[in-house]
């Protein structure tokens, strides 16, 4: 099952809801019409359960379908990129 996540633009986040409360976030700006991911955040109660690789995988998904240019400045998704050569195409830096 594919997780579906949310682009919240006012907050310039991606959302990976978790449970009725919580929801793991990875925070982009634009630049040069480039999606450049700068944090990624999951609550240090659903730390270690898959959740930031979810949304990572998520994350890379909607962009590559998108035809998006990435710019991985968090290291937890450059990481994840790193691992995934599916994604190398979309990687700018």
């Amino acid at each position: 099952m594919e997780d579906r996540i949310i682009n919240n633009r006012a907050m310039s986040r991606y959302e990976l809801p978790i449970d009725a409360k919580s929801a793991a976030f990875a925070y982009y700006a634009m630049e040069d019409g480039r999606v450049v991911l700068r944090h990624t955040e999951v609550p240090f109660e659903h730390g270690g359960l898959g959740y930031g690789t979810r949304l990572a995988h998520a994350v890379f998904e909607l962009l590559l379908t998108e035809g998006k240019r990435v710019v991985a400045k968090c290291p937890f998704m450059a990481r994840y990129a790193a691992r995934n050569p599916r994604y190398a195409a979309i990687l700018d830096g």
